[in-house]
């Protein structure tokens, strides 16, 4: 009887931190299109906490598949600069970077934040869409 006891406690332990871990998880589409010659377009399933930031999910993304990577840099005012996605780093010199785009219900938006900032939806469709300036 304390066997089964002890068992069921452990049980209830592990499971416990299993839904933890998993508790106020949301899904989102993350799409790259990069816009170079002989590329296709991307898509990632990716995971976000509860009001958690765009950086998080990426970082988590990164650490999970090995056929996603950014960087990115810290600037004191405005958080996260996404640098590189892919291996594909935006340039001051040929005047492209990483635009943040949102696709909606109602289409297409331009996220007004950065990705230290933005705070994905469930189930929405997430772009990092290498363009110019």
């Amino acid at each position: 009887m304390v066997s089964c006891a002890l068992l069921w406690s452990l049980l209830v332990i592990s499971l416990s931190g299993t839904l933890a871990q998993n508790a106020g998880q949301l899904s989102f589409d993350l799409e790259v299109r990069d816009n170079q010659p002989n590329s296709n377009l991307k898509m990632y399933h990716a995971h976000a906490a509860f009001r958690g930031v765009l950086f998080g999910a990426l970082t988590r993304l990164a650490n999970s598949n090995p056929d996603f990577n950014f960087t990115s840099s810290e600037h004191i005012d405005y958080g996260a600069y996404l640098e590189s996605v892919n291996g594909l780093f935006g340039s001051f010199q040929d005047h492209t970077y990483w635009e943040l785009l949102v696709q909606t219900a109602n289409g297409i938006i331009r996220s007004s934040v950065g990705i230290s900032c933005y705070i994905p939806q469930a189930n929405e469709v997430v772009i990092l869409n290498f363009t110019t300036w």
